[in-house]
């Protein structure tokens, strides 16, 4: 009899030792009983006959994880501090040819007949300028790089031939693109171009078009695989390139277990397979412009010309902004109007002045908590009284309203009624066919006005806009978030993008902080340097941060976890509690929520100390990006 170790895919539980009557080879995947239910599991070593009764192993599945998907699973569940099981449950197995894969006939093999449908370079009908030409140049002589490119500049043609090299070499290339609202113009420009060898890949995929792209995958005819994060842990075999576009959006962070960031994940694929990775962005992370050697490319393919005006408001339609919506409505033009993703928590505002408060230790804005009556840090948790009246300008006109899309469309119909107006964000766009019918309605002319949140500015192609209004600026900018101030400019900045390509366009953005807008939003390289000195001794990319939650329905034993943890780390000299306390939002999903926060000059450290010290309440996010 033979004894093996076997992770349970997806599961947080420690590997369970069962047997079989024949020898198996390392990471096979098998079918498993666990307390009366059957569960797939990978096979991690074989071991000894344990002094405990084992279970058999029930069926050898068709599917094996290669060594370099189990040494990635390894750093996975070891970096961000999860079960191996949880770190198998996001990679999908590579189909074997061996006697078990005779029952998954339906995914093709290696042997089908496939249409040469890609071009060769010589009919290629992407030509590049010189200094595209150049970067592409720069980024093949990096393995890990940044093509740091504004919007309109052609960074989607250098991928593309870069992609096209990989094909004459026989090698394959992973695309990965923040979320499914960038995949539809995307896919229509690779599909054109690349023809058959394309696999677009997202979780809105139906089970015919999902068993249909696994079928190309392993079979070979995929030649590049683009879609969201989850594209990145595909069974791809004869890798040479893994390009991230957007590399700055935070959708590529997970915000379930395991909490890893695609992006960082990428990059460390391409150290593991040996190839090289791109970073694109018209607006880079702090992180990535620190780290890796760029090539910049400046300017665009539009002519027309862009003009801001800034309005000092808080967030609402204003009379100006109203008007010039009718102006361009009558001119037969097309208007975008972007509001942030509505926030947890409001911020107090002064309408005179624009003044924030922001917590005494921490330099960031402090949250509005109704309930408690009480303005909160999330970071150290200093809580003070909601003060009376603004502590730079003494007015007592402080606010903290908001507005959302819902109420931005109803209110622009009621103003305009002859205006066609969509909402376009995650509460109307549901499925990868809204997103498809309202690109297709708003292209064609047959709404006038998108109104929307992030998903405004995700790289869609609109052709007709003439005037981007651009609200919320200030609340963006007064998160309790030490990225506030780049996630604030880096929204302006791909939002005034998406208008002014075919004619000249306005953009009015609301804020009383005009001088930081102004000063950065034709020069974004400034502001990454400056931010590098705020940044410096207190925030990543200078030091690594680890958030640990604690939730559970019965609030004392929520606390008592966490401050049972915050005593153990009081051992580790080189790892800082930054904070410790309840989360911002104190309850979801009725259960009461602590939390704790670390930072560290290296991620090793923390790691240490986390495994030395976590109980088993601990919910584990290295390099957190949220914070309320």
């Amino acid at each position: 009899m033979n004894y093996y170790n076997i992770s349970l895919k997806g599961s947080p539980l420690e590997p369970f030792t069962y047997h079989f009557d024949t020898v198996l080879e390392i990471g096979v995947e098998v079918i498993v009983e666990v307390r009366g239910r059957s569960a797939q599991g990978v096979i991690l070593s074989q071991t000894q006959q344990p002094s405990f009764k084992t279970n058999s192993i029930k069926e050898l599945t068709a599917f094996r994880y290669s060594s370099k998907q189990m040494e990635m699973a390894k750093f996975i569940a070891s970096y961000y501090i999860c079960s191996l099981g949880d770190a198998f449950g996001l990679l999908t197995p590579f189909l074997t040819t061996s006697k078990y894969s005779h029952s998954h006939t339906e995914y093709g093999n290696e042997e089908s007949t496939l249409r040469p449908t890609i071009q060769t370079q010589q009919e290629s009908k992407i030509v590049l300028s010189d200094k595209q030409q150049e970067a592409l140049t720069f980024l093949k002589q990096h393995t890990i790089s940044l093509l740091f490119g504004d919007t309109g500049s052609g960074k989607t043609e250098i991928y593309m031939k870069y992609f096209e090299a990989m094909i004459a070499e026989g090698k394959r290339s992973i695309f990965l693109m923040p979320e499914i609202s960038l995949t539809p113009q995307m896919s229509q420009r690779l599909e054109e171009h690349f023809g058959e060898s394309v696999v677009m890949w997202h979780s809105k995929l139906t089970p015919k078009k999902r068993k249909e792209a696994m079928a190309k995958i392993y079979s070979g005819e995929a030649k590049i695989i683009a879609g969201p994060r989850s594209a990145l842990f595909l069974p791809i075999d004869e890798l040479g390139l893994i390009v991230v576009d957007e590399e700055h959006d935070d959708s590529y962070k997970s915000s379930s277990r395991p909490r890893y960031n695609a992006r960082d994940i990428a990059i460390y694929m391409g150290k593991l397979y040996g190839v090289n990775v791109v970073l694109g962005s018209a607006t880079p992370s702090l992180s990535s412009y620190v780290k890796f050697p760029h090539v910049r490319l400046k300017g665009g393919h539009f002519v027309a010309k862009k003009s801001f005006m800034y309005e000092k408001n808080v967030e609402s339609l204003s009379p100006l902004i109203v008007q010039h919506l009718k102006e361009t409505l009558e001119k037969k033009e097309q208007s975008i109007v972007f509001l942030p993703t509505r926030a947890n928590f409001k911020y107090l505002i002064c309408q005179d002045c624009g003044h924030t408060i922001k917590c005494a230790f921490c330099s960031v804005g402090m949250s509005v908590h109704q309930h408690s009556r009480a303005l909160k840090c999330h970071y150290c948790n200093f809580t003070q009284a909601i003060p009376q009246v603004c502590p730079e300008c003494h007015s007592s006109h402080l606010t903290s309203s908001r507005l959302g899309t819902a109420e931005a469309v109803q209110n622009i119909q009621e103003l305009l009624p002859n205006a066609v107006v969509q909402q376009f964000d995650r509460d109307a766009i549901t499925t990868a066919n809204k997103l498809k019918k309202a690109l297709k309605m708003f292209n064609n002319k047959e709404s006038d006005i998108l109104v929307g949140t992030q998903m405004l500015s995700k790289g869609h192609d609109y052709h007709g806009v003439t005037l981007a209004v651009v609200l919320g600026m200030d609340n963006m900018l007064n998160m309790s978030d030490y990225r506030a101030r780049e996630k604030a400019l880096s929204a302006l900045i791909q939002v005034s993008g998406r208008s002014g390509r075919a004619k000249d366009a306005k953009v009015i953005v609301q804020t009383f902080n005009e001088e930081f807008f102004r000063t950065y939003i034709n020069n974004y390289e400034e502001f990454l340097e400056s931010e590098k000195l705020f940044r410096q001794e207190l925030y990543p990319p200078y030091k690594k941060l680890c958030r640990i939650l604690f939730s559970d329905k019965n609030g004392a034993k929520a606390r008592d976890a966490m401050q049972e943890m915050q005593e153990k780390l009081a051992a580790f000299r080189d790892v800082e509690v930054v904070g410790a306390g309840k989360c911002a939002i104190e309850r979801v999903a009725n259960k009461y929520r602590f939390e704790i926060l670390l930072r560290s000059d290296k991620s090793t450290s923390l790691i240490k100390a986390v495994h030395a010290t976590k109980v088993t309440m601990a919910e584990v996010d290295m390099d957190p990006i949220e914070f309320a």
